[in-house]
């Protein structure tokens, strides 16, 4: 049966990649037109519905998403968002199911060109670009994102691993950069989320990609910055986002 499937998955695979590739070129000058008209909430408007239609093109493969948010997350504050990563494709949903809080990301320098739609957004949205060889303007991009969420009440996505887990199974965490964002976000929450699946996607590489995974992610409950230690925080969060990830 399996291999019936990932025989299957070979033109299923190529047709979402199509309507993949489609959908990053369409919403790249719709970004633009967005933000250049009616800035910000133009642009993001964009961007989200982007979201929308990137989680629909993996549906064509079967793929299902979960989302679970438990507890009530704190409106017009600033968050800090922390998560296992295991995919690329951990992002469209996060930016979806987790719109109304503006999700901003710090990414490689390598992801801010020549990606339609994607490179522009992180251009332009709000995200910061880092460069992984140059720790001093990493930091400073990171300090520069977490002053940014901490004035407009927006979310910062922290991956600690620093790099997808293939298989599942989280990298132990670099701190360094999260607990920057601590310091220089003291009026914000923590949302610890717990992501499982994603990784299943890629496990033959970029192609093909499975039919039927079913990605889940879990928001557990927010932690205020302001009552714990950063290295408390560190502590809790990183057991409780490893705990919850489902190795089914």
């Amino acid at each position: 049966m399996k291999q019936i499937l990932k025989i299957l998955s070979y033109p299923f695979s190529v047709l979402f990649y199509l309507c993949f590739g489609l959908s990053l070129v369409v919403f790249h000058p719709l970004q633009w037109i967005g933000l250049n008209t009616f800035g910000y909430k133009g642009h993001k408007v964009m961007v989200d519905t982007l979201q929308w239609c990137l989680m629909r093109c993996l549906n064509i493969l079967g793929t299902r998403f979960t989302f679970t948010i438990e507890g009530e997350l704190p409106k017009n504050v600033p968050l800090i968002i922390i998560s296992n990563h295991q995919s690329m494709w951990d992002i469209p949903p996060v930016i979806w199911k987790l719109r109304n809080h503006h999700p901003k990301f710090i990414s490689k320098k390598e992801l801010g060109k020549g990606i339609p739609s994607v490179s522009y957004n992180l251009r332009n949205g709000g995200s910061v670009l880092i460069d992984r060889k140059d720790p001093i303007q990493a930091m400073e991009q990171i300090v520069k994102i977490a002053r940014y969420a901490s004035q407009f009440n927006r979310s910062v996505v922290i991956y600690p691993e620093g790099t997808r887990s293939r298989d599942g199974y989280p990298k132990p965490w670099k701190k360094r950069g999260l607990d920057t964002l601590i310091k220089e976000m003291p009026d914000g929450y923590l949302l610890p989320m717990s992501i499982s699946n994603s990784w299943k996607l890629q496990r033959y590489g970029m192609f093909p990609l499975p039919l039927g995974a079913h990605l889940k992610f879990i928001a557990h409950p927010v932690i205020k910055i302001a009552n714990h230690t950063p290295e408390e925080l560190i502590s809790m969060t990183e057991k409780l986002v490893i705990d919850n990830i489902s190795h089914d």
